[in-house]
């Protein structure tokens, strides 16, 4: 195998070393860059407090400075509560943090690294205890603004049927106002409308009179429409200047077909088809272009190995080109050691021998350090501008290229060196980094180490792109403006600057380029599955551009761009663009609705642009889209969604803001690892490596399938235990879901508990074959790394679908209303709320009125303290049991969702077995509904374990999973 020699990782093995509570108190590496070099111990040392909380952490780089310097902090500080929350957190990269929970465990108070004091209003204790508003104060201003208010529906009449009854109707935040205007039973969003605030204005929803509001927004609202299926797959949605995109599934619930309708014009086929293995891998897909995209996978890994993108046969019989064919090579660990273009001929150019392949090479840490590949001949050295495309394409002129890569002990990027002999493009990139944290520049900015934290703010965020260029950031630590060029007069600077949502997506994007007699000023503002880009020339319009974005369409992303005005000579209006990508999604073939090329582009490792081809200019100037399918921003930099990313540094702009997520380096990029990893969203890398078996059903019947699990190699996997990771265990109390469910709702994701992860990720070894008590360290990390990471991933899915989780609220929408209900007799008025009740009980002798009085209380109370006032000891336990099980009802469901998309290849299994060991059907199920008896037996301490089980069958077969789960009769 090439570029693998295993003397480089003999003896390297990662030593954990524990104290006597069992709690880590050393990590240990063992670095080397060569088979024959030197061999280099890392140790990251961690401390905790008597409760066993980790309170301090310190990397390798960091922990050897701190033997000589006494200024030397470690990369995080922990304070905690009593209760065990965090409270004061202090990292050299990302600041100092406080936060303050109210007695129900929500955030209350934070007050920022950049010293920004954020407040959170919640109702009173006799109402839900919904958030309310939230309010900022910067060091700068007297007073603090409210930059969010949520209103919330009441139980009018209007209201329930728009099934909007306790739901959020108007959320005004610090890009304007989203209305819920229309909801499904199951809580989708069926109607939506938004509007944003003027360009002049911030937000400040200060008082109780929301008329004085709407002064502050711009006259423009945005609605979008949406259906769904029984199971709540979306069918059709309308953006909001009438295009609507529809998507069909096959009978495993899988997207097999889409299309789009232009306002006013006949559908559009975006996909035809789409072929799934047993194991729900893409096989095959075909585009409405003619174009087909074919999958192949390695056989005893399932790693994808092959992607090739050709015309049809159907389309045009005398042209079936293949278009792109990639080949994937890897190591034993899933590092991609080489990446083959078959489509591509080998050229020969200066005497060199030109192949279409590029190949990597890892140190014993599995960090690139090295890359050979092929580039444009006249490409240079690239930093924020990108380079002019080959016009027309010329692959004549390609070189070969070798890149090196250096990095320090803390992870940290320090340089590239570059090299292509036969064009003498040789130069290197240093980056200089902190003495004392992980931050770090172009060394153009500054060589001193000592230097490099002045040209951050105290958060963590990068205050000089590159000479001239500063970067200003809002009070939530978002980039807010970039200047381009700075002029004497700063309102006549070029600039570009953003505006966000409460959540944190880029709403807006202006950019704007003056001179002494002329302002030239983009607008793109984003909305779902639509872009409005608006260019002026002082006051006049000379482009109104709409990009509909489609929002499935197999592994290619498909843009339309819609001209009302300014459209270019030579381009189509209404131009179909396909976009197939690479491994790790970056846009490398563009395809118009013909099959026939529009443009072609590679990359170098980290993202810069290595090839560059297209077929005329005007189309090359309007792909956004490029490396991990990403847009690319008029500075260089490419947004993700949480922060933004400098290609020619291979760093990030900011810190994590998911914090130790992805290690103690909160600006590493994807572990230095850019060819096995990618980022979706800033937070952390996605990693599909390892494959898995999932198993459903009673528990107590699960353990032979784990054993066979186990026989083939795979890692058997339950909800429970990715649950157990976030700290969510069986005996999940009242206080537990208050706390929970108010995170969720506030789009924060519960805690990690690192404990659990760990424990958990012993399955790895035994799927591997390997011993635990002979298991190396660097094997066992690598395993807590994977359990970690889809933890993680779990957690993100949680607050994804946090209105499914809500059970308050479900509860409070079964309740009856009395105009509503008047007529009939009790036991009628009550249906909706007593079948929640058989579903979810454990079969008490309460009366059925007695139970509705528990849970009418439940509906309307704000924390855990006013039920224990008003409910007894047996009341509270029959409550506890109830929530629980419908909570675990929606998680495994949700689960359920989530590994069928986010585990690579699961092999899904469900063990068809009663509790006591009879064989289930689902026609016995459906004719027999044990779930609606309220005889319930139990299984241990889990009483709602049968309920659980009966609910994820009947969701499978909702869900159309039933050809991708294999269902097992015991």
């Amino acid at each position: 195998m090439k570029n693998i020699d295993p003397k480089l990782y003999q003896k390297t093995p990662v030593v954990n070393v524990q104290d006597n509570r069992g709690l880590t108190i050393r990590n240990i590496d063992f670095h080397r860059t060569t088979a024959n070099g030197d061999t280099d111990t890392r140790i990251t040392c961690h401390q905790y407090n008597t409760h066993g909380h980790l309170s301090q952490s310190i990397d390798p780089r960091l922990y050897e400075a701190k033997k000589t310097s006494s200024t030397i902090k470690p990369n995080f500080l922990w304070q905690y509560d009593l209760t065990g929350n965090p409270l004061r957190t202090e990292s050299i990269d990302a600041g100092r943090t406080v936060t303050l929970n109210d007695i129900e465990g929500r955030p209350l108070l934070t007050v920022t690294a950049t010293g920004v004091i954020q407040t959170r209003q919640y109702e009173t204790s006799s109402l839900p205890g919904r958030l309310l508003s939230v309010t900022e104060q910067t060091p700068e201003e007297k007073t603090s603004r409210t930059t969010e208010r949520l209103i919330w529906a009441g139980n009018t009449e209007a209201e329930k049927d728009h099934n909007l009854a306790g739901q959020c109707v108007r959320h005004y935040d610090t890009a304007g106002v989203t209305r819920l205007e229309s909801s499904s039973l199951t809580g989708t969003v069926l109607s939506q409308s938004s509007q944003l605030l003027l360009d002049t204005q911030a937000a400040n929803w200060t008082g109780d009179n929301e008329t004085g509001w709407q002064n502050m927004l711009a006259a423009d609202i945005y609605t979008i429409l949406s259906t769904f299926d029984a199971t709540g797959a979306l069918l059709t949605q309308t953006d909001a200047k009438g295009n609507i995109q529809r998507l069909a599934y096959d009978v495993a619930g899988q997207l097999n077909g889409s299309g789009l309708t232009l306002k006013g014009q006949t559908e559009q086929v975006i996909i035809k088809s789409l072929t799934y293995s047993a194991a729900g891998q893409k096989l095959r897909e075909e585009h409405g272009n003619g174009v087909i995209t074919e999958y192949s996978y390695e056989q005893e890994t399932q790693r994808l190995i092959g992607i090739k993108t050709r015309r049809s046969l159907d389309t045009n019989p005398s042209d079936t080109k293949v278009l792109q064919d990639l080949r994937y090579e890897y190591d034993p660990v899933g590092n991609v050691i080489s990446i083959r273009n078959d489509a591509e001929a080998t050229r020969f150019w200066h005497n060199q021998k030109v192949v279409p392949e590029s190949t990597y090479i890892y140190d014993s840490l599995y960090q690139l350090i090295s890359a050979t590949g092929r580039e444009m001949a006249n490409i240079g050295q690239q930093s924020h501008p990108f380079p002019s495309p080959a016009l027309p394409s010329d692959n004549n002129t390609y070189t070969n290229y070798t890149r090196t890569y250096t990095y320090d002990r803390g992870g940290n990027l320090t340089k590239i060196q570059h090299s292509s002999p036969a064009t003498q493009n040789n130069y290197t990139t240093n980056i200089t980094v902190s003495h004392q944290s992980n931050r770090a520049v172009l060394s153009t900015l500054t060589e001193d180490p000592t230097q490099v934290d002045a040209l951050f703010d105290a958060g963590g965020h990068q205050n000089t792109l590159i000479a001239g260029q500063n970067l200003n950031w809002n009070p939530r630590g978002e980039l807010q403006q970039v200047t381009l060029v700075k002029r004497d007069k700063s309102a006549n600077d070029d600039r570009e600057w953003y505006r966000y949502s409460g959540d944190g997506r880029r709403i807006l994007k202006v950019n704007e380029q003056r001179t002494s007699n002329n302002a030239q000023i983009q607008r793109i503002t984003y909305l779902p599955s639509l872009e409005l880009r608006l260019t002026q020339d002082n006051t006049t319009t000379t482009e109104d551009l709409q990009v509909i974005t489609v929002g499935e369409a197999g592994r290619a992303q498909v843009r339309v761009l819609h001209w009302e005005s300014g459209k270019p000579e030579d381009i189509d209006n209404n131009q179909l663009r396909y976009s197939y990508d690479n491994l790790i999604g970056s846009s490398q073939l563009e395809l118009d609705s013909k099959g026939e090329i529009i443009s072609e582009e590679e990359y170098y490792p980290y993202g810069g642009t290595a090839l560059w081809a297209a077929r005329n200019k005007t189309e090359a100037s309007y792909k956004t889209i490029r490396y991990s399918g990403k847009e690319r921003d008029a500075t260089g930099l490419y947004y993700y969604g949480y922060r933004y990313y400098q290609p020619w540094v291979g760093r990030w702009l900011s810190a994590d803001p998911a914090g130790t997520i992805d290690g103690l380096n909160l600006y590493r990029m994807v572990r230095n690892n850019p060819i096995k990893y990618h980022d979706t969203d800033g937070r952390a890398p996605e990693i599909k490596d390892v494959e898995h078996t999932v198993i459903y059903g009673f528990s107590h019947h699960r353990g032979s399938e784990m054993g066979k699990a186990f026989a083939a190699n795979k890692n058997p996997v339950t909800i429970d235990e990715y649950n157990a990771g976030l700290g969510i265990m069986g005996e999940l109390s009242l206080s537990d879901y208050f706390r929970i469910s108010q995170n969720l709702k506030e789009d924060s994701p519960p805690k990690l508990n690192e404990e659990n992860i760990r424990t958990n990720s012993s399955k790895y070894l035994v799927a591997m074959g390997i011993e635990e008590s002979s298991a190396t360290d660097k094997i066992k990390q690598e395993a807590y790394e994977q359990q970690y990471a889809y933890t993680a991933s779990w957690s993100f899915h949680m607050v994804e679908n946090k209105g499914k989780l809500d059970i308050q609220s479900k509860v409070k929408n079964l309740l009856p209303s009395k105009s509503l209900f008047s007529g009939l007799s009790g036991q009628k008025r009550f249906q909706k709320l007593d079948a929640f009740i058989l579903k979810n009980s454990d079969g008490s002798d309460f009366t059925i009125q007695r139970q509705r009085d528990i849970l009418t209380k439940f509906a309307s109370a704000g924390n855990t303290g006013e039920l224990e006032s008003t409910l007894s000891a047996a009341d509270q336990s029959w409550l506890k049991n109830t929530i629980a099980t419908a909570f675990f009802r929606q998680t495994s469901k949700l689960g359920m969702d989530w590994f069928i998309k986010q585990l690579a290849s699961p092999d899904f299994r469900f063990v068809m077995a009663g509790y006591n060991g009879e064989k289930l059907t689902i026609e016995q199920l459906k004719s027999e509904q044990p779930w609606k008896t309220g005889k319930r037996r139990k299984e241990g301490p889990n009483e709602y374990a049968e309920a659980i089980t009966f609910s994820e069958i009947r969701h499978a077969y909702r869900k159309k999973y039933d050809s991708t789960i294999n269902f097992i009769q015991k």
